[in-house]
């Protein structure tokens, strides 16, 4: 029946604003990911180490950070803070090209700039994965998830090119400038959006008092571990983020000084590679209704380990080059923008409103916390061994993350589950505050 028929989400304003919003940021952020360690290696003369503690220092916050920020954002309306921590990050950015004119930039800029996007990027991503939810109803939510994937693989076939050729053409100081601007365009389509969140209801304990954060941290905890689906993928992505940060940590080493790749020829490749993310995308929303969410879950997250281990191959030759970065980007674009758009949106489905912040501020803390320690992993090891011994360490080791999918559930699981179905007594939120105990 015609009325059955649900409506287009590019129809949907607010929606288009999220995905605007999301495109250009993830846009100017591929400028900076090429731009800073060209920068730390070929101008501050940094080392393997130097350059992987670029990614620890960057993703410190989400060890430091998420837990508190998943307890607070369940408090408070989450789009204010996507707008500030936009507005922040652009102007945090901006340091570095200044400084770069007036001959001051140091490693020791590039570590606190890092640090500081980093911290406020731990709140924007905990918020923008629970402000979606509030602005679509559930049953768009894969729609929804893997439309903003296509904004994703848009972004990273361009960003890749743009960079790389950006800083062939100008200082690469000045090719962050770009992303700064995403950042403050992103912020002015996040303000324009016109739906507006309820606040939180507050929490309070049983004898009536506000619960306190600590309380909602644990809680939080509880719920994700104590989840039969949560739980593996909390795992899987834990394990691949801890190896895949400790290959990429050290992976600009090998292009830049070991195999010394024009950087206009590594960020053409790259982008067009990154068609693997828009094929992902193309794919996300029609793979889970064949073989089921869970079965998609799975497979996506095999090819992640065999794509990483391919490019660790990479020659010197150009051609040969140029094939083995793009088939092995091309595979882990793929995969990855599928594992994603599948996990996140069980992850949403299945958790009750008040636990989004929390639920998502728990699993960043896990599978993101990861990535600072394979950083350092891998730029110590690198420190021993060959980089490229090294990367084919990490990548190898990297195959583990399927295992904790393949012991669990999700074998098993073709649509998505209810609430109940999912969470164990453990996972339970704790009941919201009564109506008239609502403090506006």
């Amino acid at each position: 029946m015609a009325g059955l028929v649900r409506p287009s989400l590019w129809r949907h304003r607010d929606f288009v604003k999220i995905w605007s919003a999301a495109t250009v940021s993830v846009l100017g952020s591929q400028v900076t990911i090429i731009a800073v360690p060209f920068i730390a290696l070929t101008m501050l003369g940094a080392s393997v180490f130097q350059v992987s503690l670029l990614t620890a220092v960057e993703m410190l916050p989400f060890l430091l950070f998420t837990l508190p920020a998943g307890a607070w954002l369940d408090r408070v309306r989450r789009r204010p803070v996507l707008i500030a921590a936009d507005i922040g990050r652009g102007v945090v950015l901006l340091s570095i090209p200044a400084a770069y004119v007036m001959d001051a930039l140091t490693m020791w800029q590039l570590y606190a700039v890092a640090f500081v996007t980093g911290t406020l990027t731990a709140f924007f991503d905990v918020a923008d994965q629970s402000y979606l939810p509030a602005v679509l109803d559930r049953d768009d939510l894969v729609d929804g998830n893997a439309d903003l994937q296509i904004s994703y693989s848009v972004a990273q076939i361009g960003g890749p090119t743009l960079g790389g050729n950006l800083i062939a053409i100008v200082a690469a100081p000045f090719a962050i400038a770009v992303d700064a601007i995403s950042f403050f365009i992103s912020g002015g389509f996040i303000a324009a959006i016109h739906r507006r969140e309820e606040l939180p209801a507050r929490r309070l304990d049983e004898s009536g008092r506000p619960r306190s954060m600590r309380t909602e941290i644990l809680e939080g905890l509880r719920y994700v571990i104590g989840n039969r689906y949560l739980r593996p993928i909390a795992a899987c992505t834990g394990t691949m983020n801890l190896f895949g940060a400790a290959l990429f940590g050290i992976f600009p080493v090998l292009i830049w000084q070991e195999l010394k790749l024009p950087p206009a020829f590594f960020g053409t490749v790259m982008g067009l590679a990154s068609v693997g993310f828009l094929a992902g995308a193309a794919l996300s929303s029609r793979l889970p209704s064949g073989i089921g969410i869970g079965r998609t879950i799975i497979v996506s997250a095999a090819f992640g380990a065999p794509a990483f281990l391919l490019m660790t191959l990479t020659p010197e030759n150009l051609s040969v080059a140029a094939v083995t970065l793009f088939v092995g980007w091309f595979v882990a674009g793929m995969s990855q923008v599928i594992y994603n758009v599948a996990q996140i949106s069980l992850r949403q489905a299945i958790t009750p409103p008040e636990m989004q912040s929390r639920m998502n501020a728990t699993m960043r803390f896990i599978v993101w916390g990861t990535i600072p320690i394979g950083s350092i992993l891998g730029g110590a090891l690198a420190t021993f061994v060959p980089v490229r011994a090294a990367l084919i360490l990490a990548a190898v080791a990297s195959f583990a993350s399927v295992v904790p999918l393949l012991a669990s559930p999700l074998r098993s699981l073709h649509d998505m589950p209810d609430e109940d179905e999912s969470s164990g007594e453990a996972s339970k939120p704790a009941a919201l505050a009564t109506p008239n105990s609502v403090v506006a």
